[in-house]
């Protein structure tokens, strides 16, 4: 065993130098993914900002008597006080388990993250997201709030419908978020573990790894020897190594990132933009390396009757796009499902709360707790499960597309 580490990171660093360019361009493509997403939420309607204004400049003048015009908003003003203090669980879940411009931790103390957009034909506008204040002059992130850029563009945060110009001006959005920071954080702290292994057993060949190393050794075996080696083949796996332990490290360090508590609530796997740029990496790397059988077999099947072939084929063909797309969504639901039932015990306590009192939120608050840190050891066993399967799969694939035709 500590042959073959000394050999998979020797001196040279040939190896890590692969993990670490195959870690960067995939931290590239999870944020040009982001980027993308968001630029289709940046194409602005100044429209609805115009309606809104004539709406408001005739109920300005609709309204002559005074007194009841003051009766009217004294109780929507109740009404609204009474709809913002009601705990509604479906908005607290979304909201913890969403992509954000900031890192809540908890109660009223959060973290701005930088804000960053190009105006087209303007410039680039960079501040942070404490600079959005809503007409009160809070930070409330369910109403609507407004800042203004250097270059003298007004955006608009509206919960509901994103980020928008109040100009209308057209922009790309290519801000920094929760996820996007917690990737470049598992970035920086993976090729910190790998390179530091890397020296381990260069500065110390064919001795027993200490300290970290010892602890990464075997999970770097695992994936060689139950997943890379048995699946793929011992002569054809060493160059899908590299990035199936970049998608193994990966997968499981944002996974435990997430069941952190206090530190944001991290979501990242469980974020869409992030498991298609994973899926669309392995779809990517499949086609590249398959050979002619692995085609001819697709699209023109052997022993099989031309007539069953017609109904065949377009099935082999959309499974090629189908694989992919379940690998995502696999990915996507499992992680977030795990976060949505943690806070829906959180949401029981206020729930019962509000419904029964004190005594009922701290009755059932006891049975949340408990739940709760089963559903954290739950979380735990599937933050390495999750990243097993999702290594597995793409081991799979890529044994399939290379698979040498039988004689």
């Amino acid at each position: 065993m500590c042959v073959f580490l000394h050999r998979f990171f020797e001196s040279n660093f040939s190896m890590t130098n692969g993990l670490l360019k195959r870690l960067t361009i995939t931290a590239l493509f999870l944020c040009a993914a982001f980027c993308v997403s968001a630029q289709s939420e940046g194409h602005v309607d100044a429209h609805d900002h115009e309606s809104h204004s004539d709406h408001s400049d005739h109920d300005a003048h609709a309204g002559h008597d005074h007194d009841s015009h003051a009766d009217h908003d004294a109780h929507a003003d109740h009404d609204a006080h009474a709809d913002h203090d009601e705990f509604v669980a479906g908005d607290f879940i979304i909201h913890h388990i969403s992509d954000a411009n900031e890192i809540h931790f908890f109660g009223d103390i959060s973290a701005p993250l930088p804000m960053i957009f190009y105006v087209k034909g303007v410039g680039f506008d960079i501040f942070m997201s404490s600079a959005f204040h809503s007409e009160s002059g809070g930070h409330d992130s369910h109403a609507v709030r407004e800042a203004v850029g250097n270059t003298g563009t007004i955006f608009i945060m509206d919960p509901e419908k994103g980020i928008s110009t109040k100009g209308g001006e057209e922009f790309w959005d290519i801000s920094i978020t929760k996820s996007v920071f917690g990737m470049f954080a598992i970035l920086l702290l993976l090729i910190f573990m790998l390179t530091s292994m890397a020296r381990s057993y260069s500065k110390n060949p064919g001795q027993a790894p200490t300290g970290m190393t010892n602890f990464l050794e075997p999970l770097v075996m695992f994936v060689r020897d139950d997943i890379a080696n048995p699946i793929i083949g011992k002569g054809k796996s060493d160059r899908f190594m590299p990035f199936l332990l970049t998608t193994f490290f990966f997968i499981v360090a944002s996974n435990l990132l997430g069941l952190i508590p206090f530190i944001g609530g991290f979501n990242i796997t469980g974020t869409i933009g992030v498991t298609i740029v994973l899926a669309s990496l392995v779809f990517i790397i499949t086609t590249i390396n398959s050979n002619k059988n692995y085609w001819g077999h697709l699209l023109w099947p052997p022993g099989v009757p031309n007539a069953v072939k017609l109904i065949v084929v377009p099935i082999e063909i959309f499974g090629i796009f189908l694989k992919p797309i379940v690998l995502m969504i696999r990915l996507t639901a499992n992680i977030s499902a795990g976060h949505i039932i943690i806070l829906s015990f959180v949401s029981l306590i206020f729930i019962f709360n509000q419904d029964f009192g004190a005594g009922g939120g701290i009755g059932i608050g006891v049975l949340s707790t408990l739940f709760m840190i089963f559903m954290n050891f739950l979380e735990l066993l599937v933050a390495f499960l999750q990243a097993y399967v999702f290594t597995l799969l793409a081991a799979i694939y890529f044994a399939d597309a290379t698979q040498e035709a039988h004689h």
